[in-house]
């Protein structure tokens, strides 16, 4: 390990003692990196097997804005994968992922899924979709998505096996003229070969600055379903970002706006775990001082929810985030996310163990 990855890493041992039963760690790091965004690829879990997929590109600073990501170099897709409920990782490069850091092309699926398979992972992205019943060793894909009459479609992982060949997934779509996004609920009866359109989430979208993206859902009792949905747009002249949640009563047809929660982090997808005990966690991270990764907890399917737990707020900025979060065999939460604290300006992808009982 070079010297300033121990020394990333020492760092977060030091807060593992700060915080009593939470445990932060380094997923992946390397000096001159940016790896990000683990809620666009996803994150599955095997009881203690768990794989999180990222992005890596190279750090570039941007005084004037944006994602510190070198937008002249390449970025590839990579997975971790943790044998032990994310205490450790290595790093891989995904089956479909050639040796030149090229995917294989798009075709379509010809025989279905069987999502009963213990060991499945699926994963959207853009308008392909991926499916491995190996935990994630390989993968078949990418085939396409529809794009259910929209410019383009922009899925990221979300989605409830119902059944040996029905899956319920929960994308966004660009707006009607481009752009993001609108999201919605579709469905596969048979096992991937073909995708139908359930509902929309939600109305579109204004047209310019507007967007509603990045779902995050689990079931509730009577065939219901509850979506986080990440917000941004324009009030009074300034720009807000926002999660807000809506309620589908009827398998994903309709969809209603709730009060609650409404979380405004400063523009960060949250991401929903149904949890042993039937409770819900959700993450999110915080894109305002103090920057960080924040959970709540409902006991009540959603209907109320716990106050804030904050996992961590040492942040040096708002580019951090993204998280997904799975549950170990014994009870406690895993999440991972992409971060930086003052120490080090390129991006890692971190984790967390932490109880969601609170103790």
């Amino acid at each position: 390990m070079q010297k300033s990855a121990f020394l990333f890493c020492l760092l977060f041992a030091l807060q593992t003692f700060a915080v009593e039963s939470v445990e932060h760690g380094v997923v992946f790091f390397e000096e001159g990196r940016f790896a990000g965004w683990p809620a666009n690829t996803g994150m599955w879990s095997w009881g203690d097997e768990i794989v999180c997929g990222f992005k890596l590109g190279y750090y570039k600073k941007h005084p004037l804005g944006g994602h510190d990501i070198d937008g002249d170099r390449p970025s590839v897709n990579r997975q971790a994968r943790s044998l032990d409920g994310g205490h450790t990782w290595s790093v891989e490069i995904p089956d479909y992922i050639d040796d030149n850091d090229k995917e294989r092309a798009v075709a379509d699926l010809t025989a279905p899924v069987d999502f009963s398979n213990p060991d499945l992972a699926v994963k959207l992205r853009g308008d392909r979709v991926y499916y491995s019943t190996d935990r994630a060793k390989t993968w078949s894909g990418p085939h396409p998505l529809p794009h259910f009459g929209r410019p383009g479609l922009l899925a990221r992982t979300d989605c409830i096996v119902e059944g040996k060949h029905r899956l319920t997934a929960f994308v966004a779509a660009e707006k009607e003229k481009g752009g993001e996004g609108q999201p919605l609920c579709i469905r596969t009866e048979d096992g991937g070969v073909t995708w139908s359109l359930v509902g929309w989430i939600g109305p579109q979208p204004p047209e310019g600055y507007g967007y509603a993206i990045m779902p995050a859902t689990v079931a509730l009792p009577g065939d219901a379903y509850l979506s986080i949905i990440r917000r941004g747009g324009v009030f009074d002249g300034k720009r807000r970002w926002w999660l807000e949640a809506f309620l589908s009563p009827d398998n994903g047809a309709s969809w209603y706006l709730l009060d609650e929660p409404r979380v405004d982090n400063g523009g960060n997808p949250a991401t929903l775990t149904r949890l042993d005990n039937g409770a819900i966690a959700m993450t999110y991270g915080w894109r305002a001082s103090p920057y960080g990764i924040r959970a709540r907890v409902s006991s009540d399917n959603g209907q109320t929810w716990s106050e804030e737990y904050i996992l961590r707020a040492d942040g040096a900025s708002w580019d951090i985030g993204y998280p997904r979060t799975v549950q170990r065999s014994d009870g406690l939460c895993v999440t991972t996310y992409y971060y930086h604290t003052a120490e080090y300006e390129g991006r890692a992808i971190a984790y967390t163990i932490w109880n969601p009982a609170g103790e």
